[in-house]
């Protein structure tokens, strides 16, 4: 049995699924069996880094969904749209649909499920997150008897790469910024990656995930590394601690109505040398589950590329031609693979929640301000773990603070009662810390 596969996008993704499509031999025996009928590009004239026949491509990307040679429409065009408006177009056209498409499932995602089970269809997204890694099938099948406590994990390659020259070189984060775009770690424009909201996208889809109901994407609180300072990463070393763009979400306990309450975020994190996530180096990806009863299980690999993300790619595609050869349409969907919501989720206000904290403070080298600070944080009993002061010249000195796990808001109050000491010039860092 021949199934057509419709390819939307022909860039570095697109490349690696149509190689791995015109290449079967010595992968599974089911690859054999698919066949690239058409594929949507933006420019005819452009060179390819896959050799394709002519005659497949087409610059009507709705020519592709529409073609009754395609069984499964393939999106990797990226962006917000046309790409959900053709995902929805073949799910209508009785197509299931495999992307990669972080952006477009992270703000459309519910939407796109209940379309895809309403039609019978499905849409498989294993390469939106994590490149190569398998983590979205994980989670909703392998996984799926656990209470899933907490996900977290480091889901941007280019922010992981950037933090571990910083640590490992001293070097200055534009400095490294400059040289990841020059590797093409990092586009030209690098905000998506290094404000966090790239992080944030997967981060709203592992959660949808991992307990079963949908986020706001919008609502995520999200702050990236762009302001960050090489001093602050190598504070945190002489701490005993790594500097990490964290991606975050954990359950909260559960509404009297049972709704599952959620802490979903991104931000720099200072991450004990001995913890999992701390040795994930450079442009790796690392996720790391922690349920009941399963305890801790991580996923580490390459999180973005050609390669590894059109494994992913094709690795869904098979799972759906296996469904087929099968059982065929009339078997219906697998409800696990096609993972719809089963409960309502919301994110908490974030000034319940409960962190601890690495807090930098440029002060008066006078005697007493410790006790001063130390004070401020008393009043709002905000426990602190350590307090250092690293630099003293010209009458100034830097104090750094690592408190234990406390609730945002009453650290927040101490933190503004602090800023108001005389002695105090600035607030010069404030991270979280694991």
């Amino acid at each position: 049995m021949t199934i057509g596969i419709g390819l939307l996008g022909l860039g570095t993704v697109g490349a690696g699924v149509a190689a791995i499509l015109s290449a079967p031999a010595g992968r599974h025996p089911l690859v054999d069996q698919l066949r690239l009928q058409r594929v949507a590009v933006r420019d005819l004239s452009r060179p390819r880094p896959v050799e394709l026949d002519p005659a497949l491509l087409t610059t009507d990307p709705e020519a592709v969904v529409h073609d009754p040679a395609v069984d499964i429409v393939v999106e990797v065009m990226g962006g917000l749209e046309p790409a959900r408006s053709l995902i929805l177009s073949a799910i209508a056209a009785g197509k299931s649909v495999v992307t990669a498409n972080k952006a477009v499932i992270a703000r459309h995602g519910q939407e796109i499920a209940a379309a895809a089970a309403a039609r019978g269809v499905y849409v498989l997204i294993e390469a939106a997150v994590g490149g190569g890694i398998p983590i979205i099938e994980p989670l909703k099948q392998s996984l799926g008897a656990n209470r899933i406590q907490r996900v977290s994990g480091i889901i941007n390659g280019t922010t992981n790469y950037i933090l571990t020259r910083m640590a490992d070189e001293g070097a200055l984060y534009g400095t490294v910024l400059a040289d990841a775009q020059a590797l093409g770690y990092a586009e030209a424009d690098p905000a998506a990656d290094v404000e966090g909201g790239d992080a944030a996208d997967k981060i709203a889809i592992l959660a949808g995930l991992a307990y079963g109901g949908g986020v706001e994407r919008s609502a995520i609180p999200t702050e990236g590394i762009s302001g960050l300072q090489a001093r602050d990463v190598s504070y945190a070393d002489q701490l005993g601690f790594r500097v990490k763009l964290l991606a975050v979400a954990q359950s909260e306990g559960t509404d009297p109505d049972g709704t599952e309450q959620l802490d979903v975020r991104v931000h720099p994190t200072l991450v004990p040398k001995d913890h999992p996530l701390a040795g994930v180096n450079g442009v790796n990806n690392a996720i790391l589950v922690e349920g009941d009863p399963v305890g801790r299980v991580m996923f580490y690999g390459p999180g973005a590329g050609a390669g590894p993300t059109a494994s992913a790619v094709v690795a869904d595609i098979l799972n759906i031609a296996g469904i087929r050869q099968v059982g065929g349409p009339s078997a219906g969907l697998d409800p696990l693979l096609a993972a719809g919501s089963w409960r309502r989720c919301r994110l908490v206000d974030p000034a319940v929640t409960r962190h601890r904290n690495y807090l930098r403070l440029q002060t008066t080298d006078q005697a007493g301000v410790i006790g001063r600070i130390g004070s401020c944080f008393g009043q709002e009993e905000v426990s602190i773990q350590s307090i250092v002061q690293f630099q003293a010249s010209g009458g100034e000195a830097e104090i750094v603070v690592i408190t234990h796990e406390v609730q945002e808001a009453r650290f927040r109050a101490a933190l503004t009662a602090i800023a108001a000491l005389p002695d105090v010039k600035a607030v010069a860092a404030c991270l979280r810390t694991l």
